[in-house]
């Protein structure tokens, strides 16, 4: 085998590589699983609800950010990971039109600000900064 065949097999490998952790990281269990959904959004907390879907490109590619934030900002904010494809109920109760949407509630439960599409780690603490949450 020659060093291009070589090369280019080593990329197809890292690549496979690549794809097989990033699902890894969306099916991680940063979201809340139980499916009992009647206390979102949490009272006397601002929360952030990520509805997606773990076959969407996008929502695979917020995962991380989703975990970064959650554990920056815990016991200050509330960051809930809903998959709509297996709570489908939970899609039709925020008005879900696409994946991902993110919305954000402020301490009383009143929706403030809703996001459709990837959303970048820097808007969300903005919009949490924005909402009083340091």
């Amino acid at each position: 085998m020659n060093s291009l065949a070589l090369n280019n097999s080593y990329k197809i490998y890292l690549i496979i590589l690549s794809l097989f952790f990033l699902c890894l990281i969306a099916l991680h269990a940063h979201s809340a699983d139980s499916g009992d959904w009647s206390r979102v959004p949490l009272k006397g907390m601002v929360t952030m609800i990520d509805l997606g879907a773990n076959s969407c490109v996008p929502c695979k590619m917020m995962a991380p950010i989703l975990e970064k934030v959650e554990k920056d900002y815990n016991g200050r904010a509330a960051i809930i990971v809903i998959d709509v494809w297996k709570y489908r109920d939970q899609a039709q109760r925020f008005g879900i039109r696409a994946i991902p949407t993110q919305i954000f509630f402020d301490k009383e439960g009143r929706e403030v600000y809703r996001h459709v599409g990837f959303m970048s780690e820097a808007a969300i603490v903005a919009q949490l900064k924005k909402m009083g949450v340091q």
